[in-house]
């Protein structure tokens, strides 16, 4: 076969790369750049401490929007690798970073203390990977019927907080945006926190990360099932996204694949040993993304698709896979447990962050 003809006659600019992150939107334009610059109406603040790393990105106009196809707003993003160890010290030291940042970022939106909120747990709670929102409220301290019942008895540090997982579409017939529209034209919250499971491009950051943007949410949207957008303009106050990646795309981790057995095969060729076979010098996942393979090596063992940019190499397995249905959406085994663990974790950090009164020490005294 002619692979030059054959990757001219498909049109890649059809498929995109899914996912739902803004920090991996931000790093495919950089990409398509080739250059570490800047993003014009993008701004970026990043740190890394004891294993967890935050970014902060600002889209500041449409022009930075339209580079990184995401709305403007504010995007906030926490990755912790080694969540997925299951290792409780870190959950904790995750949860207390969460509400911290959680409070600065209700802060930047001119949220008060007092200021009234309803809490929006989207998905399926039948499907485990979809989960996240119904779980997250599970674990959600509720005030509000105490402010309407016993306002005499409730102590400082705590605001009015509603809850609802109104499920999906195909079990209850309505639209949910319909559902929560209703509730908050009845209810009146000052905000909304809606809590959804996301897309990654890349498995390492499923059941790791954690975003959080002023933007609103599209429910089913991880998953090409984009329903009624939940967003300030649809429902009149403001609404942020809370939400995990649960899942890839069968086509993210074909080309993952590719590039990994390309740095592996090109670290060997260079003297660099990292037989993944061999316990004692197995390279991590980081140590494989980050080689750059040079071009020749990467013509030599992929002919002219080694020729192909990252993105175009990406676009022309969804272009084979889509037409075939066999671009699944994928979720790590462990999914059961993770779900359980990230739910409670956002869950004991968002009480913190809206009720003052509530610490990480006393949270699970406040809930039933």
């Amino acid at each position: 076969m002619d692979v030059s003809r054959k990757t001219d006659e498909l049109d890649l600019s059809r498929e995109t790369i899914r996912t739902d992150l803004a920090r991996e939107a931000h790093q495919l334009a950089r990409e398509r750049q080739g250059e570490p610059s800047s993003i014009p109406g993008v701004r970026i603040e990043e740190e890394e401490e004891d294993g967890i790393t935050t970014s902060w990105i600002w889209i500041d106009d449409q022009e930075g929007a339209d580079e990184i196809g995401k709305v403007p707003g504010t995007y906030l993003t926490l990755e912790a690798p080694k969540l997925r160890t299951k290792d409780s010290m870190l959950q904790h030291r995750v949860a207390q970073h969460l509400a911290d940042q959680f409070a600065r970022f209700l802060q930047e939106l001119d949220i008060g203390p007092d200021a009234s909120c309803l809490l929006v747990g989207l998905g399926n709670r039948h499907v485990t990977a979809d989960a996240l929102g119904p779980l997250v409220i599970q674990h959600s301290l509720v005030t509000r019927h105490l402010f309407q019942l016993a306002p005499d008895d409730v102590s400082e540090g705590y605001r009015p907080v509603s809850a609802l997982s109104p499920g999906v579409l195909g079990i209850t017939g309505i639209e949910t945006s319909e559902i929560v529209r209703g509730v908050v034209e009845r209810t009146q919250p000052d905000f909304i926190i809606a809590f959804d499971s996301l897309a990654s491009r890349a498995l390492s950051r499923v059941n790791s990360t954690i975003q959080i943007a002023d933007t609103g949410i599209s429910p089913g949207s991880g998953v090409g099932n984009k329903r009624k957008a939940l967003t300030e303009e649809t429902l009149g106050v403001p609404v942020i996204a809370v939400g995990v990646p649960t899942v890839v795309d069968a086509a993210t981790i074909a080309h993952d694949t590719i590039n990994f057995v390309l740095s592996h095969l090109s670290r060997e060729m260079h003297g660099i040993r990292s037989n993944p076979l061999d316990p004692f010098n197995r390279a991590t996942v980081k140590e494989l993304t980050e080689h750059q393979v040079p071009a020749e090596t990467s013509n030599k063992m992929l002919g002219m698709i080694g020729g192909l940019s990252e993105e175009e190499k990406g676009q022309l397995i969804r272009e084979v896979l889509q037409p075939l249905g066999q671009n699944l959406i994928v979720t790590p085994k462990e999914v059961d447990s993770f779900i359980g663990d990230m739910a409670k974790l956002i869950a004991n950090a968002i009480n913190c962050a809206l009720h003052e009164a509530v610490t990480l020490e006393n949270a699970t005294t406040h809930l039933h």
